[in-house]
């Protein structure tokens, strides 16, 4: 056996009964298969205020930018150079709107980031060789990376014993961090397939009850695509570390790896002033994208597996 990794392909539709018990996996009936873009701030102020015109005086320079002329200027705000034009030019406007509305009623106590921490996940699973349609995939590395949004700091764990056993630790993990109760958090995956697949399937797999707290979750390439507008196929793994300046470290499919790698892109993006937010979850069994009218919402408490009936 070797390792899946992600692909667009939807989940399996799940019997009559599963699907009934997993309808409640997403409360939102707003979910909707749609890659809205993000909104510039988490509440739009009043647009008439003239920090806004002179926001747009800025984008407007930083569009008529070279790439030479967009790395000096980097450079001189101590910014990082590494990336692409266009990322460049997200980096610049991004930083130069943080500035702006932080000294203007505009920003209407807005706040950098929406959760404490976010919870990355990347499971490998077993595969065949031209897995057929109804394969059932086996998770057979179940690593987490833990960001501090505020610090930017990475705390790891990396599980390989039985599903029901890593499962258990590692809520006992995310208990002990306070996660649900003192601090807010979210999970983020590469992909629809961790969470809507690999994770759904295994717990079919062992009898166990799709647990509530990943049931919505960030998928990274699409807050990449949205936030620095780039096309689907610029948002694979080494393609957005890539656009990003960065090498992958590392052992390419290793889950602990690619996790870390994941988070080495996100905490990158939120230097740049991407506000992570979910955009997708688990309903009825397959995963759905998570509008961005959609209320904000950390993970519940992390809570021990339960069996399924």
């Amino acid at each position: 056996m070797e390792s899946q990794k992600k692909s667009s392909q939807p989940a399996n539709k799940t019997s009559a009964s599963e699907e009934h018990e997993e309808e409640q996996c997403c409360a939102d009936t707003s979910c909707e298969n749609n890659e809205k873009q993000e909104p510039s701030s988490p509440k739009q102020g009043d647009f008439s205020d003239p920090v806004y015109k002179e926001i747009a005086m800025e984008n407007g320079a930083i569009n008529r930018m070279n790439r030479d002329e967009l790395c000096a200027k980097c450079a001189e705000l101590k910014l990082d150079t590494r990336g692409v034009k266009d990322v460049l030019k997200k980096r610049l406007k991004s930083y130069y709107k943080r500035q702006k509305l932080m000294h203007s009623a505009a920003a209407n106590g807005n706040s950098a980031v929406y959760f404490d921490y976010i919870c990355v996940v990347d499971y490998e699973a077993t595969c065949e060789e031209n897995n057929p349609p109804d394969y059932l995939h086996e998770i057979i590395e179940f690593p987490m990376v833990l960001i501090d949004t505020h610090t930017l700091e990475i705390k790891v764990v990396d599980e390989a014993e039985t599903f029901h056993q890593v499962l258990k630790r590692a809520v006992s993990w995310l208990q002990e961090k306070e996660l649900g109760t003192k601090y807010t958090y979210t999970f983020l995956t590469d992909g629809s397939w961790d969470m809507g697949k690999f994770l759904h399937t295994q717990c079919k797999l062992s009898c166990i009850r799709f647990p509530p707290f990943a049931r919505k979750w960030i998928n990274i390439r699409k807050s990449y695509g949205n936030f620095y507008k780039v096309p689907r196929t610029q948002t694979k793994l080494i393609c957005m570390l890539e656009n990003l300046g960065m090498q992958y470290d590392g052992r390419p499919h290793c889950g602990l790896d690619d996790s870390h790698n994941i988070a080495r892109i996100a905490i990158h993006m939120l230097k740049d002033g991407c506000q992570l937010r979910v955009n997708e979850c688990l309903h009825s069994g397959e995963p759905r994208s998570v509008p961005i009218s959609a209320p904000i919402e950390g993970a519940p408490a992390p809570q021990n597996p339960k069996k399924r009936n």
